[in-house]
C-alpha cells in the first residue's frame, strides 16, 4: 500500500490514460447494452467526467477537479489545451482538401452565423434570469458559443469570477447537448457528407460535441466537423469580446 501511491504518482499521465480509456470503455458498453444506442457513449463518458471532477473536487476541497486527487495528478496535464490542441490538428489531418474546397464559402458564413446564433439567445436568456450589465451578459452570451469562448471574453470584459464559471457551465451544457442529439436529428437535416459536416462544425462551434455527435453519427465525418469547429473557437474569442460586446453594450447602455 505504500508502494501504490508512489507507483500511481510516478505514472501519473499514463494513469489518466487509463482511467479514462475504462470510463470510456464503461460508457460504450452503457451505450450499446442498455440504451440500443440512443446516447452516444461519448455523451455518457463526458458526464461521467463531469461527474467525478466534481466529486474529485468536493473530496479535496481543491478546485482542479480530478487531478486534485492523489495519484490522478496526471489528468492535469491530459486535460490540458496542449493534448486538447494536439488532438484536433491530430483529427483533422484525416479530412481531404478537395472535399475541403467543395464547400466553398459555406464554411466561412457558417462560422460568423454560428457566433451570432449561440451568443445572442445566451444573452437573452441571461437577460432574462436578471443578469442586466452588458459585461455579464456578454461572458454567458460567449459561453454558450464554447466553454473556451466565455472565460477567454470574461477575461477580456473584466468579468467576475461567477459569471465566467456560469459561461463555462453554458458551453459545457451545449457541449453535451450537442453530443447527445447530433445522431439522432443527423438523417433529418441532411447530415451525410463532408461538406454538411464542416458546415454542422462551423454552426456548432463546440468542437468536443461536434467531434462525438459525428464519431456517433459517421467517423468518416469527423475530420470535417472537427476542422470548422477549431476555427469557430478562434472566431468567437476574436468577435464576442470586440463586436458583440459592443453591440450588446449599445443595446442596454451599461
Amino acid at each position: 500500500m505504500e508502494i501504490l501511491p508512489k507507483l500511481l504518482s510516478v505514472n501519473a499521465l499514463i494513469v489518466a490514460f487509463l482511467v479514462v480509456a475504462v470510463v470510456t470503455w464503461i460508457s460504450s458498453v452503457i451505450s450499446v447494452k442498455i440504451l440500443k444506442g440512443r446516447v452516444p457513449g461519448a455523451a455518457i463518458a463526458i458526464i461521467a467526467g463531469l461527474i467525478l471532477a466534481f466529486f474529485g473536487g468536493k473530496w479535496t476541497g481543491g478546485n482542479k477537479g480530478i487531478s486534485d486527487v492523489s495519484g490522478l495528478a496526471g489528468f492535469a496535464l491530459l486535460g490540458s489545451g496542449m493534448l486538447r490542441d494536439f488532438a484536433v490538428v491530430a483529427t483533422a489531418m484525416g479530412s481531404s482538401l478537395s472535399e475541403m474546397k467543395k464547400t466553398g464559402w459555406i464554411s466561412a458564413i457558417s462560422l460568423l452565423m454560428g457566433v451570432f446564433i449561440s451568443f445572442f439567445p445566451a444573452v437573452i436568456i441571461a437577460f432574462a434570469f436578471g443578469y442586466r450589465d452588458a459585461v455579464s451578459l456578454s461572458t454567458i452570451g460567449a459561453g454558450a458559443c464554447t466553454f473556451i469562448v466565455g472565460p477567454v471574453t470574461g477575461a477580456a470584459i473584466g468579468a467576475d469570477s461567477s459569471v465566467i464559471a456560469i459561461s463555462i457551465a453554458a458551453g459545457v451544457f451545449k457541449s453535451v447537448f450537442v453530443t447527445i442529439f447530433t445522431a439522432p436529428l443527423a438523417k433529418y437535416i441532411g447530415l451525410n457528407n463532408p461538406q454538411a459536416a464542416m458546415a454542422y462544425g462551423g454552426l456548432m462551434g463546440t468542437t468536443s460535441g461536434v467531434t462525438a455527435g459525428l464519431a456517433a453519427t459517421d467517423p468518416k465525418l469527423v475530420p470535417y466537423g472537427a476542422m470548422t469547429s477549431t476555427f469557430a473557437t478562434g472566431v468567437g474569442c476574436l468577435l464576442c469580446p470586440s463586436i458583440c460586446f459592443f453591440m450588446v453594450k449599445f443595446i442596454f447602455g451599461q
